[in-house]
């Protein structure tokens, strides 16, 4: 999140709260009351599809603002699950909007996170649009600065550019002996 952002959102009055991994933060259908702020922890947007899956709307990680675009509905249009043991900052829906319309340097740095949002969208949909998992490996590690993933990250970056950890490991081992 861009630090101007973080700086004015920790000026509106909010309150702490705490999530187990597996516990909602807010369910499909809930009333949009406030804006979680992710300080520590993950959490995701889920839908769950027919058959009985979960489709990943978006992973929230700190410093991220979970579904932004709750802020202009009455409702949640999904579930918000924690994967891991997460605090948020729980901002008043109505706080926020009123100080969109009376801080113009709020507004801005709002904007200017909503662009940043949709160009971490756009390549993320370009990415899931390759073919080969080697093509959408190497537009990640393009997209996070050169650097290959940590053993530790490779389920989630697996998950994060469409192909199952095991095609992704073996496209982690055919590339061993030249950079991991």
């Amino acid at each position: 999140m861009f630090e101007d952002l973080k700086s004015q959102l920790e000026a509106i009055p909010g309150h702490a709260t705490a999530f187990e991994p597996g516990q909602h933060l807010f369910h499909l259908g809930d009333k949009v009351t406030v804006v979680h702020f992710i300080e520590m922890g993950q959490a995701q947007l889920v839908r769950h599809q027919t058959d009985g899956s979960l489709l990943v709307l978006q992973r929230a990680v700190p410093g991220s603002i979970l579904a932004e675009a709750s802020l202009y509905s009455d409702v949640y249009h999904c579930d918000a699950i924690a994967v891991a043991p997460t605090r948020t900052l729980a901002v008043s829906k109505q706080a926020i909007r009123m100080r969109l319309t009376t801080t113009p340097a709020f507004s801005e740095a709002w904007a200017l996170h909503l662009a940043h949002e949709v160009q971490r969208a756009r390549l993320h949909a370009e990415i899931l649009s390759l073919k080969k998992v080697a093509a959408r490996l190497d537009a990640w590690i393009v997209w996070n600065g050169g650097q290959a993933p940590e053993k530790g990250e490779w389920k989630s970056v697996a998950e994060q550019v469409g192909v199952s950890p095991e095609a992704f490991y073996r496209e982690l081992a055919r590339r061993r002996p030249q950079q991991i």
